[in-house]
């Protein structure tokens, strides 16, 4: 299901494959936290399925708990996760709106 060249060189890329991975495997990981907070676009995206085990209930309050547990500043790093989230989405957002306005260009060539 993932398309490896939508993701490719995007920030966040490698964080985002391992989300994609534990999610679908149905791990509660901090990865998988992100990938469950994200999903409506990366499902429109075609990165993630309908079904799958990944199903992760408050992903905000989840993720926010894990950081807790792992000790440190867990509302800096939330914050932190949450902007590299939220770049990545941009970036995912601009590369399928350039792939789209291709792909227009070569069906009216």
């Amino acid at each position: 299901m993932i398309t490896p060249d939508l993701m490719l060189g995007l920030p966040g890329e490698e964080l985002l494959r391992e989300g994609l991975a534990d999610f679908q495997s149905g791990r509660c990981t901090i990865p998988a936290c992100l990938v469950s907070m994200a999903q409506p676009r990366l499902r429109r995206a075609g990165l993630i399925g309908g079904g799958g085990a990944g199903c992760i209930p408050e992903p905000e309050w989840q993720l926010y708990r894990l950081l807790g547990q792992e000790g440190g500043d867990a509302y800096s790093r939330y914050n932190a996760f949450v902007r590299e989230l939220v770049s990545f989405e941009q970036a995912l957002d601009r590369r399928q709106s350039r792939d789209l306005k291709a792909q227009s260009r070569k069906a009216q060539v």
